[in-house]
């Protein structure tokens, strides 16, 4: 059993090193290309110029953009999912009056590039902390043809101690994503990414001999898409798909699915949307969605960002 979990904490930590190597490169080729990107002519250089606003929003639904804010903005953001599914109808008003499931998060860009964030999630009271950089930025003619931007993050569940962990380190979960996105036209962005998630500790289940048997492996791997449609300058159709990558020895979690309308200002966002998971965690929704949406097991969610710039 100790080196059955070892050795997926090998391949796991062996993933994680692979992931940092690319963003390792990335960096290398955007350093190389900084120094190097310059269009000469009639003997003068012009530097080239990142496409602005592939996304409006560093979040879509409940995924991350590719898009880092400039220097010195500031945003706050409240996630809400409805607890029960539309097709409890009347009942409970398609689930707007049951049992909800909030975040607010804050996150603040110190420098050009990178985004800083901090968030507690109503799911087990979990504390996160995140970090997002952008690698390489698709140009407007030339360069480099997409965005490649990373996020990670870490969580703290903020559950008691007695009867949920056997040590402090079991409260920690961790999630890493690299995404690539393009802005096809000015009305259409396209994103692709893949994702990492870890947790140190699964659910298990005592077998005949009493010993402890993991229901599910330590580490998740997840493919994500995502898009925008502008239908004016300020609403936007939006969509948003996980597709899960890992088999677990139990309870496999199902297709992550969204899809609405984001209603933008230059200094506000709101996201309106049907989605088949209630989580705002991402390595929770990723790892633990047991909705099946071909099954109808649609809420409601919405997410409300407000932005500054000092």
């Amino acid at each position: 059993m100790k080196k059955t979990k070892l050795n997926k904490y090998m391949l796991a930590l062996n993933a994680g090193r692979y992931l940092w190597l690319v963003v390792f490169l990335c960096l290398l080729i955007n350093n190389g290309q900084a120094q190097d990107a310059t269009n000469t002519s009639g003997g003068t250089t012009e530097a080239l110029k990142p496409i602005k606003n592939t996304f409006d929003d560093i979040i879509l639904i409940d995924n991350q953009t590719v898009m880092v804010p400039q220097k010195n903005t500031f945003e706050f953001q409240l996630e809400h999912r409805f607890g029960a599914p539309i097709t409890d109808g009347y009942k409970d008003m398609c689930g707007l009056f049951t049992g909800a499931n909030m975040a607010i998060k804050f996150y603040y860009s110190p420098i050009t590039n990178l985004n800083l964030g901090i968030g507690l999630n109503e799911e087990n009271k979990t504390w996160e902390g995140n970090l997002k950089y952008a690698l390489m930025k698709q140009s407007e003619t030339g360069g480099w043809p997409v965005s490649i931007t990373y996020f990670g993050n870490f969580a703290v569940d903020g559950r008691p101690y007695d009867g949920n962990f056997a040590s402090e380190n079991d409260r920690l979960s961790y999630f890493h994503q690299l995404m690539f996105a393009r802005k096809i036209t000015d009305k259409f962005s396209a994103q692709a990414g893949v994702s990492l998630s870890y947790f140190n500790n699964i659910p298990g289940y005592l077998d005949s001999l009493g010993n402890v048997q993991p229901t599910m492996n330590n580490n998740h791997y997840a493919l994500e898409f995502l898009g925008r449609y502008k239908l004016t300058e300020t609403i936007a159709v939006i969509a948003d798909y996980d597709q899960p990558l890992t088999t677990h020895p139990m309870n496999n979690p199902h297709p992550n699915v969204a899809f609405g309308i984001d209603f933008g200002t230059k200094g506000h966002s709101f996201q309106l949307f049907l989605t088949n998971f209630g989580y705002t965690l991402p390595q929770n929704s990723n790892f633990f969605n047991q909705n099946d949406f071909t099954k109808g097991a649609w809420v409601i969610g919405f997410n409300i960002t407000r932005k500054w710039h000092f």
